[in-house]
């Protein structure tokens, strides 16, 4: 039975404070098949400080690991991002545990390229970080919550490492990646606003609520297309109203102006 495609899983880490941090997730992720490694705006990337919690037989993932200034850009070619917290809230939606997440990401995984993101050490991510995930992953914990970042990566790995998928034929589609996403919430956005759908002064708060119900349709490319087309056809057609509306006047004052004339 196949389990997690490996190759396909990416572990992003968002401002990591320390550089043995990043080189005891590298540890962590060679110990469970993992190779692909990305880190955004670390503040301290001390590659010798990261070798040594890596250890030689990690240098090959150190050597691959892919840096970035923003994490919308290290986001761009995913297909599903999965975000990790340890605080929940109503803002925090489709959590999961490390291991029903990954049995999840079995079929997922075949042919989506799948980021698993994880927060700086003294913060975790924020809500603007979230809001570009699919999914949120919290580790069970007693009454302490919070974990070494390099637990945390073990602990995630350890749980993909570990899935199989039951015997049974399951359809994997390929979803719409996170460039295409979020221009077709930029869109969105920008026509609900023009249409007075939504309060131009706030269209977060409702745009969190879209997000929410497409993230649970898991969107394909073609149907973010569609979305798109239609939002292109709403603005020309609201555009062409006004043009008529304004020349629907002009004729009128002309008539009207013949008449007094």
């Amino acid at each position: 039975m196949p389990a997690v495609n490996l190759e396909n899983i990416h572990i992003v880490l968002q401002r990591p404070r320390y550089p043995e941090n990043i080189g005891s997730a590298v540890r962590a992720m060679c110990n469970m098949g993992i190779r692909h490694l990305s880190v955004v705006a670390p503040e301290n990337y001390d590659l010798g400080r990261v070798n040594k919690l890596a250890t030689h037989v990690s240098a090959d993932i150190v050597a691959g690991i892919k840096k970035y200034v923003e994490l919308s850009e290290a986001l761009q070619g995913f297909h599903f991002v999965v975000g990790t917290t340890a605080r929940l809230g109503k803002q925090r939606p489709v959590l999961h545990s490390p291991e029903k997440l990954a049995h999840e990401l079995v079929a997922l995984s075949q042919n989506n390229r799948v980021a698993v993101l994880f927060g700086p050490e003294d913060r975790g991510l924020s809500n603007e970080d979230l809001r570009l995930c699919h999914a949120l992953v919290n580790i069970p914990t007693a009454e302490f919550s919070s974990l070494n970042l390099a637990q945390a990566v073990m602990v995630v790995c350890y749980a993909l490492h570990a899935t199989v998928l039951e015997e049974k034929v399951v359809f994997n589609p390929k979803l719409a990646n996170r460039q295409q996403l979020d221009g077709m919430y930029d869109q969105l956005r920008d026509i609900l606003v023009r249409i007075n759908y939504i309060n131009p002064g706030n269209p977060d708060y409702f745009m969190n609520n879209l997000r929410h119900f497409f993230t649970r349709m898991q969107l394909r490319a073609r149907e973010v297309g569609i979305i798109r087309g239609i939002c292109r056809q709403i603005n020309w057609y609201a555009g062409k109203c006004y043009e008529d509306g304004l020349q629907g006047r002009e004729k009128e004052s002309a008539l009207t102006g013949d008449k007094e004339t």
